[in-house]
């Protein structure tokens, strides 16, 4: 009894490692978000898929495990790499009990990685990933994330930077890394990585407080030594340039 937990990378079939496409194959059957399975369904449409919405990720691994117990092998997606705010966790914590499933997972490109090929190269040095979504994680906890990340330099990399709900939470997190940083060191955004509608911006930390994004767009803000290099965001690593 097998479950794969499949990242998917950022969002483009191009974008998707051959294993992960291998273990799809292998699948009887594959499992995910609603707007993944739309993502893949050209290209699997022979296999069985079956979805979920969002909010209802524990009865998607239930799913998973219940067919997986009925003896077929199961493919669980995540965009990007399940193991970095995907659903390799859940996974093996819904299936604790399940001493005769066994779980593979198969990595993928997550954003921090397919937004930093496309801004330059802001993430050669120490970085730290924070989400901005408190869902899951409490806010308070989240801004002792940034404040911490901001005061020891590392580039900051942002997943989920606004939503509805959620409107004014980038503008709060650029005044928390500006108390330890400069305003005008430079950050970047990637909307739509790997999709239709792909595009990028750079700015100072300042003017990124002001910008309009979503739940599509990545957030890059560099540390003391990054700059710009022909409209690239670039964090030297320290080599001397002979």
């Amino acid at each position: 009894m097998k479950i794969y937990v499949v990242g998917l990378g950022p969002g483009g079939e191009d974008q998707i490692i051959p294993r992960a496409l291998d273990a799809l194959e292998q699948s009887d059957i594959i499992v995910g978000y609603d707007r993944y399975i739309e993502l893949i369904k050209p290209r699997f449409s022979h296999k069985q898929l079956l979805s979920t919405p969002m909010k209802k990720e524990v009865e998607r691994c239930r799913l998973a495990i219940d067919k997986a117990l009925e003896g077929f092998t199961v493919s669980m997606v995540s965009s990007g790499d399940a193991g970095v705010y995907g659903m390799a966790g859940i996974m093996y914590e819904t299936a604790a009990n399940f001493k005769e499933i066994e779980i593979e997972v198969i990595p993928g490109i997550t954003a921090a990685c397919s937004g930093a090929a496309i801004l330059g190269a802001p993430l050669i040095s120490d970085f730290a990933v924070i989400s901005l979504s408190d869902l899951l994680t409490p806010w308070d906890k989240i801004e002792k994330r940034l404040s911490g990340a901001a005061l020891a330099d590392f580039v900051i990399c942002l997943y989920n930077p606004s939503s509805k709900t959620r409107h004014d939470y980038l503008a709060k997190a650029c005044d928390i890394i500006r108390r330890y940083q400069r305003a005008d060191i430079p950050a970047g955004i990637v909307r739509n990585i790997g999709r239709s509608g792909e595009n990028y911006e750079i700015m100072t930390l300042e003017e990124l407080r002001e910008k309009q994004v979503d739940m599509y767009t990545t957030v890059f803000i560099g540390n003391s030594q990054t700059k710009v290099i022909k409209n690239k965001i670039v964090t030297p690593r320290g080599y001397k340039l002979i």
